[in-house]
């Protein structure tokens, strides 16, 4: 990843994306309003932090990347596999939508200018993904039941089903998360993790003494190319080793912000 400032706003690129010329941002946490725990630019507005500070810090963002905020089909992360499709209404409007009325999914696709996707994390996977030859573009999240629940093949699935984008074509970034390291699991996520993948599974579980690791990049990854995707960049950057970058929910205990990532078509 490509490090890049911009009016105090510090985010991470894909170098292959950016040639491929998609527009995307892995946003850190600083450069934001928030006070701690949530500092400084906390994007998330359900982890207890001010509305108006997270408003404050969301117009930040949009207007240093030079995007419209209402341009962003929102959605409740629930960590499922489901992938909504962004398009236009017939009358080119980006309808806004209530927080009540909020659809859930983790995960967005679009071939349509107008839209920004953008997610929000804090240890999760992000997922991007960009097909150059459709224009056509997507974003998961993959926390450990969206990777078991292969959002990242149900992201390219719906890449190909609403745009014909081919596997081969797909070129995908899997950001900044926990990293194995620090990602300890438990017996019952472990049993699940074989569950899915079966003897797949344990190139990705690693037994440290009585602990069990949970590798999601390598998951995510192993998705991804059984989904016929093999142009892949992962960040390799752990969100709980660089709080001073990112939110880790774990590192900080379940009370921190969350970061976005975002990505739209170019004109």
């Amino acid at each position: 990843m490509t490090f890049h400032e911009r009016g105090g706003l510090r985010y991470f690129t894909f170098p292959f994306l950016d040639t491929a010329g998609l527009p995307h941002a892995v946003v850190t946490r600083r450069g934001g309003a928030s006070r701690p725990p949530f500092e400084s630019l906390n994007l998330g507005s359900s982890v207890g932090d001010d509305p108006e500070t997270v408003e404050k810090n969301r117009r930040h963002v949009f207007e240093l990347l030079g995007r419209d905020p209402r341009s962003v089909p929102e959605l409740h992360q629930v960590h499922s596999n489901r992938i909504l499709l962004a398009r236009l209404r017939a009358d080119g409007d980006l309808s806004s939508r209530s927080v009540e009325e909020l659809p859930q999914a983790d995960g967005v696709v679009t071939d349509s200018p107008e839209f920004t996707l953008c997610m929000r994390f804090a240890d999760c996977v992000p997922i991007l993904l960009f097909d150059p030859v459709r224009r056509a573009a997507g974003i998961a999240h993959a926390g450990w039941k969206g990777t078991l629940a292969t959002v990242a093949a149900s992201a390219v699935e719906a890449l190909r089903r609403h745009f014909g984008s081919r596997p081969e074509d797909i070129l995908a970034g899997i950001g900044p998360s926990i990293g194995p390291d620090h990602y300890a699991v438990g017996a019952e996520i472990v049993e699940a993790v074989r569950g899915a993948f079966g003897p797949a599974a344990d190139r990705w579980l690693d037994r440290r003494g009585d602990a069990v690791n949970l590798n999601l990049w390598a998951a995510n990854e192993f998705t991804l190319r059984q989904s016929g995707v093999d142009k892949i960049a992962v960040a390799g950057i752990c969100t709980a080793c660089h709080t001073e970058d990112w939110f880790s929910h774990r590192a900080e205990r379940g009370r921190t912000g969350r970061f976005g990532a975002l990505l739209w078509l170019g004109d």
